[in-house]
């Protein structure tokens, strides 16, 4: 079974250990609203599990991310199956490498109310998300944020907060599955180039789309 990309990172934003500077006594809330505040650029790896409604696992994904934000995003699928995301600000390029093909939509459209707005978006969060502190569950610390858009794919996104930062991310959609990131040797503020959110249609390539 092949990623399917789009549904996964418009969807699978964030997740990040060291994501987000400690702030004592804080609550999820206040470590989201401090990541959004000083957070502008980063980079890291990932993995990324995906499972079914009795929780058995149907994939398993790795790969790399970096954003800048507002709305700038490049993620990397690395294994099993080669697939790029790139979000330049205006569109978001999604590019099959085994299938050839990309498919194209328009920022405004595909990111709004998705996980990836709390990572590469504005801001306004709550313009888009009802935010909820679930409180500590084992060693986490979590936030639940749900779509106010009916029409989300994702039915809600929770997020585990632990030490300095956000260590796992799990995300809902309306068909019973679960995605399941967690983030290694994320690196804050990095200094990273324009080109990385340029995306030119390879030669050749099928392209659908607006």
């Amino acid at each position: 079974m092949k990623i399917h990309i789009f549904a996964l990172f418009v969807w699978a934003g964030i997740g990040m250990a060291g994501l987000i500077s400690p702030l004592a006594g804080a609550s999820s809330l206040d470590s989201l609203k401090a990541f959004l505040s000083e957070v502008k650029s980063g980079k890291a790896h990932f993995k990324q599990l995906v499972l079914d409604k009795k929780m058995t696992t149907l994939q398993e994904a790795s790969g790399t991310m970096s954003f800048s934000r507002p709305g700038k995003f490049r993620w990397i699928y690395e294994k099993p199956y080669e697939q790029l995301i790139v979000g330049d600000g205006a569109k978001l390029w999604m590019y099959d490498v085994d299938l050839k093909q990309v498919t194209v939509k328009q920022m405004d459209r595909a990111i709004g109310s998705s996980p990836a707005a709390l990572l590469a978006g504005s801001n306004e969060i709550e313009q888009h998300f009802d935010l909820k502190d679930l409180g500590k569950r084992g060693s986490l610390e979590w936030l639940e944020a749900t779509p106010k858009d009916k029409e989300s794919t994702f039915e809600g996104v929770r997020m585990g907060f632990v030490g300095k930062g956000l260590d796992t991310m799990e995300l809902r959609d309306h068909f019973g599955q679960t995605t399941i990131i967690r983030f290694s040797d994320f690196e804050r503020n990095p200094k990273l180039s324009p080109d990385l959110f340029k995306f030119t249609p390879p030669k050749g390539a099928d392209v659908i789309g607006d």
